[in-house]
């Protein structure tokens, strides 16, 4: 049976979810973890922007600029095209060989009127940009209280996709002065590292320092440092965790510790898997912490979704493995999204709308899906002390940029990796 895919046929709608939430002020952290004083709660409730921020910077010796990097999606229904362009342009992520300039856009302009109804189905646009303002925001209101010696912390977001674009956030960094040497940290949304995924983002915020900046500025350039992975932080563990939880508590006391926990990520191509991307092996890392914090009461699997394509991506696939054990049997499973920070297009309409809704007509009645992460002060928390601690560390990056996968042969990551790994040391003993 061919992978089902959200680019490949329709659903009916439904009601996506968001958590409520506020931006009154968080508690002093105590002993323990600050995400352990926040438990999280499902709800359904129409799609509604996030709560507003108020950033409380109080300046001491900064400003730093925190830039959160994903892959964004496009906000309207007019933006679904450009946003499918650049996606299907990019050969980190989906590598078409010689002919990806000549692929990318045919294939992006037969797939446009069909995506498009998906956007429509979720209402109308993805909400990864609100989310991921929101998200930036609160950390930042968190950062400027716990580290004031480089604050004022400065939210921006750069999406690899869709606006805003990388280029476009490089430029509000040279308007807001950050040009004369002032500190930016490029903080990824993907927990775990793909080449695909935070090292293309990393390729684009690198090529428009050059552009933008040249090699050698002026003004010094803007000092930058990377936040690259952080897929097994105590904090996010806990809010995937407390979701799971959640989530388990709606079924009988009877069955919970019978329900199936599939954790899905986005797949990757088998060429860039076997490259020796680090992808699979982090997300598995994420899944066995989680597991963990739950103490492995139930039973679990790993599958992959989103394959786009004809060529091998990494299996199972997500919509295979529900349908199989919904046909042996098993009626009661939770999908977890675990390799993404917020809702878009994968969770509220691929499993929500087509995994979900294929697997009750199977009649598997008991499948359902954890919250995403969102909203979650859990989460937030968790960023916020993410950030703290390399803010504090002096390290420009994680010592596993150092290295590049065992099959790269690509030029620009090499470039790229040196350049954010400069700080001062002798890289050429460090790049490989």
């Amino acid at each position: 049976m061919a992978p089902r895919t959200p680019i490949d046929r329709l659903s009916r709608p439904i009601v996506a979810s968001l958590p409520t939430s506020t931006s009154a002020a968080l508690p002093r952290p105590s002993r323990l973890p600050p995400w352990h004083h926040f438990r999280s709660k499902r709800s359904m409730a129409t799609v509604l922007p996030p709560p507003p921020v108020t950033q409380s910077s109080t300046s001491r010796h900064g400003p730093t600029a925190m830039v959160f990097m994903n892959m964004g999606g496009p906000s309207t229904l007019p933006e679904v095209g450009p946003f499918l362009s650049r996606l299907f342009a990019d050969a980190d992520l989906i590598p078409l060989g010689r002919l990806q300039n000549y692929l990318g856009p045919l294939i992006s302009r037969r797939r446009t009127p069909k995506i498009q109804l998906q956007y429509a189905a979720i209402g109308g646009g993805s909400p990864i940009r609100k989310w991921s303002e929101y998200q930036s925001e609160e950390m930042c209101k968190l950062l400027d209280e716990r580290c004031p010696e480089s604050a004022p912390h400065k939210p921006y977001v750069a999406f690899r996709y869709a606006d805003p674009l990388t280029d476009e956030m490089y430029q509000r960094l040279l308007d807001d002065g950050f040009g004369k040497r002032g500190r930016a940290v490029a903080f990824t949304q993907y927990p775990q590292y793909s080449c695909s995924t935070t090292g293309s983002s990393l390729n684009e915020l690198w090529k428009w320092r050059m552009r933008l900046e040249g090699k050698e500025p002026e003004d010094g350039g803007v000092k930058w440092s990377v936040i690259d992975r952080w897929p097994t932080h105590p904090g996010l563990v806990e809010a995937f965790a407390q979701n799971i939880e959640a989530q388990l508590a709606t079924y009988p006391a009877e069955v919970r510790r019978d329900v199936i926990l599939l954790f899905s990520a986005h797949s990757l191509p088998m060429s860039v898997v076997n490259r020796g991307d680090t992808y699979p092996a982090e997300v598995a890392a994420t899944v066995h912490a989680v597991l963990t914090r739950l103490k492995f009461q139930n039973p679990y699997r790993l599958c992959w979704q989103s394959q786009v394509g004809p060529s091998a991506w990494l299996g199972a696939q997500t919509s295979d493995t529900v349908l199989s054990y919904v046909r042996k049997g098993h009626k009661d499973m939770i999908l977890i999204p675990i390799a993404f920070t917020s809702d878009h297009i994968e969770t509220l309409y691929e499993l929500d709308q087509e995994v979900i809704h294929e697997a009750q007509k199977e009649g598997g009645t008991g499948v359902k899906r954890a919250e995403s992460l969102n909203g979650s002060r859990v989460f937030i928390e968790a960023l916020a002390d993410v950030a703290r601690a390399h803010l504090g560390s002096g390290e420009t990056c994680s010592r596993q940029m150092g290295i590049r996968c065992q099959g790269c042969k690509s030029e620009r990551c090499l470039e790229q990796k040196r350049f954010f790994m400069n700080s001062g040391r002798n890289i050429e003993e460090v790049i490989r």
